[in-house]
């Protein structure tokens, strides 16, 4: 129709008489549609382009899908105090759905290695589904809408990340910009949550204080900051992870700028968790430390190592040192757990539960316990005991059966994926890197002990990510090689192999 145009250039095409003429009726038409609907409408219409230009490259670069839902993962709860009855957390599972569209028309008639998917971290993605699924007809289970909302964290957003990103994510750039977005949006965490201790809540966050959040996260008159974050134990913890693995990266990577950048991420995600007050999170920098010496496999980094922690728990355990700072006196309870009301009382939960759960293999059904009991099924017995842990919180959803498969799991991704890191990766650097999201994921495995943070967001989606690079290392080692023998910067956004 306009192959009239097709050998001009772009200024000249502009010049055609058609093309004026269209250009005109079209500013006539929006001219008449904004007279009659206002400024509202204006707006809608000024807002419409940008959105037309995101799904036009979305749908011809399904990574984009990937980008935007590392963003909503930190971001999706927190809008949901601006923005209230609107469910945000649904919109990661649409752009999960969409990116799978995106892919099916991106590759149509080209060539997707669809066997790079065909990997032990899918199989066992599938797996962990599939119990899921099964779960929906547990005879315990009091709501099957829970289950739907529940599951969604547990094991959906796993099932459908693992195999769309090992087939599409699996290049060092993507690992780059991975690290990147991580990093700022860690930054950008501990920055709102400084606001919230040293100038105040806003509004928003005001009005969820003094109807949901205060009896949590006011501790005697002192604010537990929660950032963008569902709550501050999630904060917490998400934030020692990336201040773990921001540190981690600094000392492996290359290159002024991203040592800098990955210093910077680290030293905030430690202040973003300390201003947390969240005592479990002091696990994560400690479990993780713990994983980094083992990967090192250096006796002296061993000693030195285990002289740190040391350091660092009898600071806590047997020190008074920065005792009149409230989120240092809130953490240093957690060394002394005989001492703490809470740690009693999360006791004496798990012995009444283990008792419930004695003749329930499969246990009560998942979105019977937490708030999701609360909410669908608060006449339950399961809605009335609090489980904080996220491995209680299977254990009483899914039964000891459930409990020991998400283990094995777990287990089996870190033994194999550290095997990956200690003795198949030739690159240092590359090493270095991936044994940081490997020490993020043990982290956060120890601060799920004591909450519900592995499943949560943002948590989830960066976990399951890490363990996408962690399983490619070895291809992402090859090409790494490749570049720099090509005298190529392997962390440039162009290189293409």
């Amino acid at each position: 129709m306009f192959s009239f145009l097709k050998d001009k250039p772009g200024a000249s095409k502009l010049e055609h008489p058609l093309v004026i003429g269209m250009l005109i009726f079209a500013t006539i038409v929006l001219g008449i549609i904004i007279a009659k609907g206002g400024l509202i409408v204006a707006v809608a219409l000024l807002g419409l382009f940008p959105v037309i230009v995101y799904f036009n490259r979305f749908m011809n670069e399904p990574r984009i899908g990937i980008f935007t839902i590392i963003i909503l993962g930190f971001i999706a709860i927190g809008l949901t105090r601006y923005i209230p009855n609107v469910p945000f957390g649904l919109t990661i599972d649409g752009f999960l759905v969409l990116t799978y569209v995106s892919v099916f028309f991106r590759y149509f008639y080209s060539k997707l290695d669809w066997q790079q998917s065909n990997r032990d971290l899918t199989y066992l993605s599938v797996i962990w589904f599939a119990y899921t699924i099964l779960e929906l007809f547990n005879p315990e289970v009091l709501s099957r809408t829970a289950w739907f909302y529940a599951m969604r964290g547990m094991s959906f957003y796993m099932f459908l990340l693992i195999p769309l990103g090992l087939m599409i994510f699996n290049r060092l750039r993507f690992l780059y910009i991975f690290l990147y977005l991580w990093g700022i949006f860690s930054i950008l965490g501990t920055l709102k949550g400084l606001q919230q201790i040293y100038i105040g809540p806003d509004y928003a966050e005001q009005f969820w204080l003094d109807t949901i959040g205060g009896v949590t996260h006011i501790i005697f008159g002192e604010l537990r900051a929660f950032s963008f974050f569902s709550d501050a134990g999630q904060f917490g913890a998400a934030q020692g992870a990336a201040g773990t693995v921001g540190l981690l990266i600094a000392m492996n990577i290359k290159g002024v700028r991203n040592k800098v950048f990955f210093t910077t991420m680290g030293v905030m995600g430690l202040w973003g968790m300390m201003i947390s007050g969240t005592r479990g999170a002091m696990i994560v920098p400690m479990v993780a430390g713990i994983t980094y010496i083992a990967h090192r496999k250096n006796f002296r980094a061993l000693i030195l190592g285990g002289l740190t922690l040391g350091l660092i728990y009898a600071f806590f355990a047997y020190t008074y040192i920065g005792q009149s700072n409230s989120q240092i006196r809130r953490m240093r309870t957690a060394f002394v757990p005989e001492q703490d009301e809470s740690y009693l009382v999360r006791l004496e939960n798990r012995r009444i539960l283990s008792g419930y759960l004695a003749s329930k293999p499969f246990g009560g059904g998942i979105g019977s316990a937490g708030d999701w009991g609360k909410r669908f099924s608060p006449q339950g017995f399961l809605a009335q005991i609090a489980t904080d842990s996220w491995y209680v919180q299977i254990w009483a959803e899914q039964g000891i059966i459930g409990l020991v498969l998400h283990l094995f799991i777990l287990a089996y991704i870190l033994i194999k994926g550290s095997f990956i890191i200690m003795f198949r990766l030739k690159t240092p650097e590359l090493r270095g890197i991936m044994s940081a999201l490997m020490c993020g994921f043990t982290g956060i495995m120890g601060a799920s002990y004591g909450n519900g943070v592995l499943g949560q967001m943002p948590t989830g989606i960066l976990i399951y990510l890490s363990w996408i690079f962690i399983f490619v290392s070895q291809q992402l080692d090859r090409e790494y090689i490749y570049l720099v023998s090509r005298k190529i910067n392997p962390w440039s956004l162009k290189s293409k192999t």
